[in-house]
């Protein structure tokens, strides 16, 4: 257990085992953001969108140049000298097999939006009838390739591994790796503030460590509650296709309450027990989904679709990654998807990054890079291409002509949820199997988003008791049951968008955060591969201000 400092750990009270201020400032500062987007939903809507809008019009060179130089340091710490360098003392050994540890990298990063995105997402780039007023695929446009064809299809998972692959996941492994490096080798605190100490030194227990924290915390809350509101909606549709259930408000809250619960249970069993189980469980049952898609489906052709598709993106992914567009319509293309994607994949950072860190105490740089880089992103690409691929061939082959299959109508008319359940139903003429496959994948939405919801509760806890990575058991209560709390309110507000809006807006500072921390490491280890513990104190700080 992470030592609890002095002076910055309550010892008695009803904050005993946290910092008493930031846990004040943090549930203060998210009952705020709440109330301000409930009370008036349009106007708050407003707000954050005229901030998003300004962010990706603005400064989307900086997301694209930050998150490349990101991916770039990566790759040279993994091929470093740097990479022998332990994530722990020099006889330290991981905690967790390497099965159980690829579990939880992959249930926390991606789950459930693969589950989500994994079909629609294709299907958008790979549809070409612009329903939103710009283009479906600007990547495909420039090559002349409007036809919605098998060459289309490659362009759409093109973009679409692009969007899932290196450059996010180089933003959990640099967030992942700063904190397991300082946390565990340099022995800091287990927050987010710690990876700043090569640049501010022991002002990270004062005032900016503590806005460092706050700002994770509100990222971590409002993602996982707006990612909640995204899950439950497609579990209800799900409801509504397997059991007729009306899939609206109410079935959302009642599924956002039974999720909550469950979540905060496995929270308050710990990652060795809870997180992990669950975690284990969703790799076999999506073994199962994944396999009636890959047999179920055009074998040889998603086969030989995938290991096109992904020659295609290692070929195109560093020009892709500096790519800007300047014409308004491939601008605003890049604005919604790629830079909405960058500052998603920034806003989940913190909370990610913290539990990759948590569980890779005793690796080597090296073996978590690789591991966190690329094990992850494998997984994804494959699910990507036997979910996308099978909607694209689908459509390719309808009977009455490519695209009138039904599933691209779905993404068109922007009911996202319904096309991993019309792609189901149209894989096979057993009906029987079509609708276990379709209650599999309804169980997993569940089970992938309890995973993410009690990963980011043992965050909280653990930033908010300045890195006890053993938090105490009933604030993951108030905060498992918070996150839901949130979710629900803002649901029936009308609001969760709006949220959602607001964390991507919120990443932008995030981000500046992120520059910073990889500087910071990479002076760290270049100055002192040995990584001796650091100086100074956390009280004697908080006593100087």
């Amino acid at each position: 257990m992470q030592e609890k400092h002095p002076g910055l750990v309550a010892t008695t009270g009803i904050w005993k085992g946290l910092h008493p201020a930031m846990g004040i400032a943090s549930k203060g500062m998210i009952a705020a953001f709440v109330v301000f987007t409930a009370l008036n939903v349009e106007f708050a809507n407003s707000v954050y969108s005229a901030v998003r809008g300004w962010i990706e019009s603005a400064l989307n060179w900086y997301y694209i140049s930050a998150l490349t130089v990101m991916l770039f340091v990566c790759i040279y710490l993994m091929c470093s000298r740097h990479g022998a360098v332990k994530l722990g003392d020099d006889d330290s050994k991981p905690e967790f097999s390497n099965f159980s540890w690829f579990a939880m990298l992959f249930s926390a990063g991606v789950g459930i939006g693969l589950l989500f995105f994994g079909i629609a997402e294709p299907m958008f780039y790979f549809d070409n009838t612009q329903p939103w007023g710009y283009p479906n695929n600007p990547f495909a446009d420039l090559a002349q390739v409007g036809a919605m064809n098998e060459t289309r299809a490659a362009y759409a998972m093109r973009v679409t591994y692009f969007h899932w692959g290196f450059h996010g996941w180089a933003v959990y492994v640099m967030i992942g790796l700063c904190l397991a490096y300082f946390g565990f080798r340099k022995k800091l605190p287990l927050t987010l503030r710690s990876a700043l100490y090569p640049v501010i030194g022991d002002r990270i227990y004062g005032p900016v460590g503590h806005a460092v924290d706050l700002l994770a915390v509100f990222g971590t809350v409002f993602g996982v509650a707006t990612s909640l509101g995204l899950g439950v909606s497609q579990m209800a549709t799900g409801l509504n296709y397997l059991f007729g259930v009306d899939p609206g408000t109410t079935t959302q809250v009642i599924l956002i309450v039974v999720i909550s619960i469950v979540a905060t249970f496995s929270a308050v069993s710990g990652v060795g027990n809870g997180i992990r189980i669950i975690s284990e469980w969703n790799i076999w049952l999506s073994v199962v989904l994944l396999a009636y898609f890959l047999f179920g489906g055009p074998f040889q052709w998603l086969m030989g679709f995938f290991v096109t598709t992904v020659g295609d993106y290692l070929w195109n992914v560093i020009p892709m990654g500096f790519q800007t567009f300047n014409e308004p319509g491939a601008a605003a293309w890049q604005g919604g998807w790629t830079i909405f994607y960058w500052g998603w994949w920034i806003s989940w950072a913190p909370f990610v990054g913290m539990f990759i860190a948590r569980i890779s105490r005793g690796r080597t740089i090296r073996e978590f890079m690789l591991g966190v880089m690329f094990v992850p992103t494998t997984i994804a690409f494959f699910w990507l291409c036997i979910f996308g691929g099978n909607a694209m061939y689908i459509e390719l082959t309808a009977d009455s002509g490519v695209g009138t299959a039904g599933i691209a109508q779905l993404v068109r008319d922007w009911n996202l949820s319904a096309a991993l359940y019309g792609t189901i139903e149209r894989m096979t003429d057993v009906n029987w199997l079509n609708w276990a496959m379709a209650a599999l994948a309804t169980f997993l939405l569940a089970t992938w988003f309890i995973t993410s919801s009690d990963s980011g509760t043992l965050v909280i806890t653990t930033m908010l008791s300045m890195g006890d990575d053993d938090p105490p058991q009933r604030f993951r209560i108030v905060w498992g049951l918070g996150e839901g709390f949130v979710a629900a309110v803002l649901l029936l507000a009308g609001g969760l968008k709006a949220l959602q809006t607001a964390a991507i807006a919120a990443a932008l500072p995030v981000s500046v955060i992120m520059v910073l921390m990889t500087f910071g490491i990479v002076k760290s280890l270049n100055e002192d591969s040995s990584a001796a513990p650091a100086s100074g104190g956390p009280a004697e700080a908080e006593a100087a201000g």
